[in-house]
């Protein structure tokens, strides 16, 4: 099976604007495609690494990858699926966030000579004259066509800034920049970035001739990043300091049934006979696929080690036993410590099992918290400073989490 034919029969592609030409391309090995990546925290989480999954299987079959840090359109901020304003980042921020999402990227595509590229937006975007850029870019577009596009439907009830509004000629000027130098002929994106992709296409035809060549393909990425790419009150980075190898194998392993199978398609290198066995699987199986899941996943971006040390800690845990070295665990200190003890609900916040108090006391009065085997039944519990020392205690959150609070 080609690539292109594989991309499809794992559920990936949504939508293309020239098919012959795009598999074509991509089946010989000669795409140099691009995917953007808007540097909004210091660290790429699960929605960016449905994208660099991509980005490495085209890789694998001889294609060449460019990633684009967003670090001129970040000034901005993409209103795609947006019923409000982005925050606004200063430039010391994003800056530091581009460097970050490098050192990511860095671990999970070749890049090199003959090899994948980076490049950062703002080096082209941050030196355009705004005059010039009406001139050459803005004439092309048709204001009526931006109002339509499905980017801005979320924002026309509140309002959507012209700042805003300007997103779409900033990505489509990168479309354009990166084929005039770097023989950029495909862009991919979410399906939330349609409208978007669209638009760079078209001005490359536009600009250059009607034959331009210029293909657009979207793939079911974004979408299935924002359901997955939260879990606990926050997102799940790709970053070990910020999501533990052990959460991250933990969150994969408690997918719903209903995607385990969809997500080791997209997202796992297992080869597509082997799933397609997995199809019939059910009950007691479906809990192997997901510890299938959870392991190639957090091998791929944490490697086999520390993959090993999760699954073995998640068994354990699972069977009331094993070795809770590697189990997540906050460290409190002394002044977390009021008259000898701790509030249950205060350590759920600040153990981060909770977003707030509000949470955790509704969470302990539904039943759904056990301190070290025992269930929390009142909200007023506390935990001493004895409880705490040494290996401290374990707090089980509803039935597959599990963190350990100790004192310094």
């Amino acid at each position: 099976m080609n690539i292109y034919e594989e991309l499809v029969a794992r559920g990936l592609i949504a939508q293309v604007t020239d098919e012959t030409e795009i598999r074509d391309l991509v089946n010989e090995g000669k795409a140099v495609f691009y995917i953007g990546f808007d540097p909004t925290a210091d660290s790429l989480h699960v929605g960016h690494f449905m994208a660099l999954s991509l980005m490495k299987r085209l890789q694998m079959a001889g294609n060449r990858p460019i990633a684009l840090i967003g670090g001129g359109t970040g000034m901005v901020g993409d209103p795609s699926g947006r019923t409000d304003m982005r925050t606004v980042m200063t430039a010391e921020t994003i800056a530091h966030n581009c460097e970050c999402f490098k050192k990511q990227m860095e671990k999970f595509i070749e890049f090199g000579e003959g090899k994948a590229i980076m490049v950062n937006n703002a080096d082209w975007l941050m030196d355009l004259n705004y005059i010039q850029l009406l001139r050459e870019v803005g004439a092309h577009f048709s204001v009526n066509n931006m109002l339509r596009a499905e980017c801005y439907k979320n924002r026309m009830e509140k309002g959507l800034s012209f700042f805003e509004f300007n997103y779409m000629i900033m990505q489509a000027y990168d479309f354009y920049h990166l084929y005039q130098n770097y023989g950029c002929n495909m862009q991919f994106g979410g399906d939330d970035q349609w409208s978007n992709m669209l638009a760079g296409t078209e001005l490359i035809r536009r600009k250059l001739s009607k034959d331009a060549f210029a293909m657009t393909i979207t793939l079911l990425l974004t979408s299935e990043g924002q359901k997955m790419g939260k879990t606990m009150g926050g997102a799940v980075w790709l970053d070990p300091n910020k999501t533990s190898p052990y959460d991250f194998y933990q969150y994969w392993r408690n997918v719903a049934d209903a995607d385990v199978l969809k997500c080791i398609r997209m997202l796992t290198f297992l080869p597509l006979e082997e799933i397609d066995a997995m199809d019939q699987w059910e009950g007691s199986q479906l809990n192997q696929a997901k510890e299938i899941l959870a392991f190639e996943l957090t091998q791929m971006i944490h490697g086999k080690e520390e993959a090993v040390k999760a699954q073995e800690t998640a068994r354990g845990l699972f069977q009331n036993g094993g070795d809770i070295a590697n189990m997540p665990s906050t460290e409190l200190s002394g002044e977390d410590i009021t008259d000898g003890a701790i509030a249950v609900l205060d350590m759920m916040v600040r153990s981060k099992l909770a977003p707030s108090k509000g949470e955790a006391r509704r969470l302990v009065q539904q039943g759904g918290v056990e301190i070290s085997g025992e269930k929390v039944l009142d909200v007023n519990a506390f935990v001493t400073r004895e409880q705490l020392a040494g290996e401290g205690v374990i707090i089980k959150k509803g039935k597959k989490v599990f963190h350990r609070v100790f004192l310094a």
